[in-house]
């Protein structure tokens, strides 16, 4: 699904028109992104949570010339899903 298909989607289901669903996307993912910069964690209740985790530095080798060189530390974001989103993917892969 696409940026497109998720704001028709969600407008229909809300029955709000797709300019005003767009521009709550586009503040949702503002304040998410300004929360994680802050290194801050964002819960979604039933959904999941988005944090910023740490990732270490450390020495990888490029296979087609064996040379080995370090890759630095950074920061990357990542999302935990909920039980809830869990739970529904646990019962489709019985199916």
């Amino acid at each position: 699904m696409n940026n497109k298909e998720l704001v028709t989607l969600l407008a229909n289901e809300m029955k709000w028109s797709t300019d005003e669903t767009s521009r709550t996307l586009a503040t949702l993912g503002s304040v998410i992104t300004k929360n994680l910069t802050d290194n801050n964690t964002v819960a979604i209740q039933g959904f999941g949570q988005f944090e910023v985790k740490k990732k270490n530095e450390r020495i990888s080798v490029n296979p087609s010339n064996g040379k080995r060189y370090l890759v630095p530390p950074k920061l990357v974001p990542i999302f935990r899903p909920g039980t809830t989103i869990k739970n529904r993917l646990k019962g489709l892969e019985h199916e």
